[in-house]
């Protein structure tokens, strides 16, 4: 008597196994920005600059930038229960770290801790839809990925400010921490790999978990192999860095001082500039699909955001509405860069989807590591000795001239993806 085959998993398990996920990478964003509304007290508390804040900030990206492709190469060994897992237990550690400093060095450790731990999120969270949802929804699982990450990046917005403001800084840190330990244990119990492992068929035509006949290192010299796989890195840097280092960091100070909003309204539209990336990314992702090309959206995407930057730092001053439409309008564009992830993952054979992951997930990042903190230094170079309050005061010129560099990174964004080679959703190579 033959015995029949597997059922795929239900919908109910898919979608519990890969949200636990997107709750380990929601805290993720919610750390990437959340010096942005205490930018006044952590100056003030560790008596520090611009070029200090703008360094403490990116050292989540430090360790996040060089944990990428680690964590591409053990998403195809380990398996992303055991990161995920992993990661939210040292997130908690470094947000406890965190919280509890007495100087901006312990702080910066404490940063550098919960960067390289939540870096392993995105990467398993795309090993995750692959392995549990069929392959015709990965640009979108990658889009609504997105999403649920800048949902948890705004809650580092007004949310956050309101809750620094009644209970301190460090309060709200460490019961950040303490949330990530109850995750990691969750995590652990809950999530499985595959389906396979909870009695199920799964949505892949053969195993895939390693390279045949290659080292670990060796499906990573493949992946570079290709030169799809450097312009995709690259080029999102460009993207997704002016938006991190916006809504991240220096976007409120921005629009209070060249534009002349209040903190609050500065506050609730870089949050805004998110909103609009996160609830961008799966519409992009199904127009990717639904037209079966990935270059000409994506490259259209970037020249958009590219203008808008442009028009943000150098153009007039503008009022609430206007600037709204305008940030809107750069984070729908910016959010084309999800389906970055499914261009490189058809560029290279399926056996290697997580290191290639890693690869432009690292790439990705290196944007923001690099514009945070040189925003902070043209900043604190072009101060002119005004405090109030215990903090600097940097003058809207000196923010223009810093954010010049978001221009510039966007614009490189817009040549990097011009000599790309379209998959046509298709896996080109095998």
């Amino acid at each position: 008597m033959t015995r029949a085959a597997p059922a795929l998993p239900p919908a109910r398990l898919s979608w519990t196994t890969w949200g636990l996920g997107a709750l380990f990478y929601m805290t993720g964003f919610y750390h990437r920005v959340a010096p942005a509304v205490m930018t006044d007290q952590l100056m003030a508390d560790f008596q520090i600059g611009a070029a200090a804040l703008g360094h403490f900030s990116a050292f989540y990206f430090y360790s996040y930038v060089a944990m990428q492709v680690p964590t591409g190469i053990l998403a195809d060994s380990w398996g992303p229960r055991r990161l995920l897992t992993a990661g939210a237990l040292v997130s908690s550690a470094g947000a406890i770290l965190f919280a509890l400093a007495t100087s901006i060095a312990l702080a910066n450790l404490g940063r550098l801790l919960v960067g390289g731990a939540v870096a392993v999120a995105w990467v398993a969270l795309l090993k995750l839809a692959a392995n549990w949802f069929p392959a015709r929804r990965f640009a979108f699982m990658g889009g609504l990925a997105l999403t649920c990450g800048v949902a948890g990046a705004i809650t580092a917005g007004l949310p956050l400010r309101l809750m620094v403001a009644a209970f301190g800084w460090r309060a709200v840190m460490g019961a950040t921490g303490l949330i990530s330990l109850v995750l990691a244990v969750t995590l652990a119990k809950v999530v499985r790999d595959d389906p396979a492992q909870r009695g199920f068929a799964g949505y892949r035509d053969r195993p895939i978990d390693s390279p045949a006949g290659r080292g670990r290192l060796g499906g990573l010299q493949q992946v570079l192999g290709y030169r799809n796989t450097w312009l995709l890195a690259l080029a999102p840097a460009g993207i997704v860095g002016p938006v991190l280092a916006f809504s991240g960091l220096w976007g409120v100070p921005f629009l209070i001082r060249v534009h002349g909003l209040t903190p609050a309204q500065s506050a609730a539209l870089a949050s805004l500039l998110l909103a609009a990336w996160a609830l961008g990314g799966p519409v992009m992702g199904m127009v990717s699909d639904r037209i079966g090309r990935r270059k000409p959206l994506y490259l259209a995407g970037a020249i958009v955001a590219w203008a808008g930057w442009s028009v943000l730092a150098f153009g007039p001053r503008l009022g609430v509405a206007s600037l709204a439409i305008l940030l809107t309008a750069t984070g729908l564009a910016g959010s084309v860069m999800v389906t970055g992830f499914a261009f490189g993952r058809e560029s290279v054979p399926r056996a290697l989807d997580g290191t290639v992951n890693g690869v432009i997930n690292m790439g990705i990042m290196i944007g923001p590591m690099v514009l945070q903190p040189a925003v902070g230094l043209l900043l604190e170079w072009s101060w002119n000795g005004q405090m109030e309050n215990g903090v600097p005061v940097y003058t809207a010129q000196a923010f223009q001239t810093a954010f010049a560099l978001l221009v510039a990174a966007a614009f490189a964004a817009a040549l990097l993806l011009v000599p790309t080679k379209e998959t046509g959703c298709r896996q080109a190579v095998q």
